[in-house]
């Protein structure tokens, strides 16, 4: 009997052992096996709880290690201005960014989160990172190279902070200026945007050859999973109203806001954000003809569909009426993550009761979660899903702001230089007796940095590691040059102090999204009444500081110069640097410069298109250093002129006086 019990016992610990080994091998853990292989074996082994998880993305305000352990949680965002602690450090994102992916690794299958974040012109949200143009500026350097570059740095500095996927490009082609979102797109040419999606392959790595079409891309622990928004033509509502109607019949729409999305998933971009937008009335966030159909049908995209910020709640009018059948809508349509971003214990419960009420069915579930899956797998999340300290030195990098102020120098657009062809103003002489600088936004790095930065909205001040456009005019012109400051100076203090020049900055205050909507784009005071102030009483080159073009047609012929800078971020060295020329200007308008708001919405080929500065204008001017070489090579033609004349001179002499 103790013999029997004992070959018993001996087979059960054989058996639990055997069990055991097979236990700890998973297919899907095995990053020798194929991508699919590992997604169809892991996809056996999960629950629909596991699924749902792994549909749904939350604010990290209401994130932690054991939220993400209990509900599966498949995606954490830092919406704008969410930060783990005012001016935290990079190794306080990659802490905290951890810290909720070991609870997700903690779960029964062990699959890690992915963590996303508005990394619009860089990244943005974190303190010290370098702030880039807009896509607005970016746009009037025609520059693809330098987008992709700035694509690479951001991907390093927002790895360093341990986040591994951007809430970016925007690929938007924005049609009408009143659009809060306007200084997001790259143009209003969609030739221009499209040649600008460049920034993907930054941001995620360059593709390798015979890569399938549609097929996510990311290059390792270095580079960021991207997206493309906002699909689709967020750019085209009417009146520039943002989350508004687009109108536009099937042709117009495929022809001018599409084709950026069709290169993009050709670069592999490895998801899609949906728009709040309508087009022709329906809501693109319950469109499947759009989403399943033509996007993942025809343009064969196999990343995932994300949604905006509660972008299902606004299915219904007003958001969140019903939001049981917003989940409906917006899961069926194909959206694949929902950005809940905080109730999203109503999320899970919600679309676990329609899956079980055959009311989604469950291959939409299987379509969405494969396709989660396949991005995370590709970007190698499942062999380092936990982020080191080995890139927090890239966060602000000094070469990355080298890069920086590299693209505010090219995204400058010179609209006037000089009150005729002979008063050329520009490049400034970096020697002067007294130069006056004013203006709202001369010593304001906040203001020149625009909206997504550092806060949601953007904000006035010191916000973060920079130079100002002040700062950088004071470290260029020459010692004993005087720079006055005055922020709104009145008549008699120009007139007064006898300036050499001026030098006024201007613009609109920072704002996202529908805060930024605008009627009437004027520039806000005191604005316009600083330019008349300095202008009509000294030389002056006025700098505006926007998102989009805005109305000056009345104060142009008060300016000696006007340069559009755009929201040129952190480097404000790059102004000086084209000011008083080191460098000379290069920028294109990229979009038109209107006359007047009554003329919105306007935009090349137009049938009455009639400009203030028509799409792609900008005058150019040469660097100083060539300008000084040109002049020296004058002068030594001119010397060796005379050294001629003097040796013939010379000669005819010597032989008068031999004969």
């Amino acid at each position: 009997m103790a013999c029997s019990q004992t070959s018993l016992l001996g087979l059960l610990f054989l058996f639990c052992w055997a069990s055991i080994g097979k236990a700890e091998y998973m297919i899907y853990k095995d990053r020798h096996q194929p991508v699919n292989v590992r997604i169809d074996d892991l996809m056996k082994w999960m629950t629909l709880a596991e699924k749902i998880g792994q549909m749904t993305q939350i604010e990290r305000k209401v994130a932690s290690a054991k939220v993400m352990k209990d509900y599966f949680i498949g995606s954490v965002l830092s919406g704008g201005g969410s930060v783990p602690a005012p001016q935290a450090s990079a190794e306080e994102w990659v802490n905290m960014v951890n810290e909720f992916q070991k609870g997700s690794l903690s779960t029964r299958l062990g699959i890690p989160m992915i963590y996303g974040i508005d990394a619009v012109h860089g990244n943005n949200n974190a303190y010290k990172a370098t702030i880039f143009p807009h896509n607005i500026g970016l746009g009037a350097t025609r520059d693809p190279e330098l987008a992709k570059k700035i694509g690479e740095a951001t991907a390093l500095e927002v790895r360093a902070t341990g986040i591994q996927y951007v809430f970016a490009p925007c690929i938007a082609v924005c049609r009408d200026p009143r659009w809060g979102r306007c200084y997001e797109s790259f143009s209003e040419d969609y030739q221009v945007v499209r040649d600008m999606t460049e920034v993907i392959p930054g941001l995620q790595g360059d593709l390798p050859a015979n890569y399938s079409k549609g097929v996510p891309y990311v290059a390792g622990k270095n580079k960021v999973a991207a997206c493309a928004k906002h699909y689709v033509g967020d750019g085209g509502t009417h009146d520039g109203i943002n989350e508004n109607n687009t109108i536009i019949d099937s042709h117009g729409l495929l022809s001018m806001h599409m084709p950026a999305y069709d290169i993009s998933i050709i670069k592999g971009v490895s998801t899609v954000m949906v728009s709040y937008s309508s087009w022709n009335g329906e809501k693109m966030h319950a469109n499947h003809d759009l989403v399943t159909g033509f996007l993942k049908n025809t343009l064969h995209f196999r990343g995932f569909v994300i949604s905006d910020w509660q972008g299902i709640d606004r299915i219904t009018t007003p958001p969140g009426a019903n939001y049981t059948y917003s989940v409906q809508a917006g899961i069926n349509a194909g959206i694949d993550m929902v950005m809940v971003p905080y109730n999203y214990t109503d999320f899970i419960n919600d679309l676990t009761s329609l899956v079980q009420k055959n009311i989604i069915p469950m291959t939409r579930i299987d379509d969405a979660v494969r396709r989660i899956l396949l991005v995370k797998f590709t970007m190698g999340l499942f062999e380092n899903p936990l982020s080191d300290l080995s890139l927090v030195d890239q966060l602000g990098k000094k070469e990355h702001r080298v890069l920086a102020r590299e693209a505010v120098r090219k995204s400058l657009v010179l609209l006037k230089n000089g009150k005729s062809i002979n008063e050329s103003l520009l490049p400034l002489p970096k020697k002067a007796r007294k130069i006056l600088v004013a203006g709202s936004h001369a010593d304001n790095l906040g203001y020149q940095c625009g909206g997504w930065t550092i806060e949601w909205q953007g904000a006035s001040g010191n916000i973060t590691i920079g130079t100002t456009i002040l700062d950088a005019i004071k470290s260029t012109v020459d010692p004993s040059t005087t720079i006055i400051y005055s922020e709104n100076p009145d008549a008699s203090f120009v007139k007064d102090n006898d300036f050499s020049y001026a030098i006024v900055v201007v613009g609109e205050p920072p704002y996202t999204e529908t805060a930024g909507d605008s009627l009437n784009l004027t520039l806000p005071d005191p604005g316009p009444s600083t330019i008349q102030t300095v202008c009509s009483a000294v030389k002056c080159v006025v700098v505006i500081i926007s998102g989009r073009p805005v109305v000056i047609e009345p104060y142009v012929p008060l300016m000696d110069a006007l340069v559009a800078a755009w929201l040129p971020g952190s480097e404000g060295q790059g102004v000086a640097d084209v000011l008083f020329g080191d460098y000379g200007f290069s920028g294109k308008l990229p979009r038109t410069w209107f006359k007047s708001v009554d003329q919105l919405p306007m935009n090349v080929g137009d049938k009455h298109y009639d400009p203030l500065f028509p799409f792609g204008f900008g005058l150019t001017t040469k660097p100083m250093a060539t300008r000084s070489s040109s002049s020296a090579r004058v002068v030594r033609k001119e010397e060796y002129c005379m050294l001629s004349l003097y040796l013939s001179l010379l000669v005819t002499w010597i032989l008068f006086r031999v004969s």
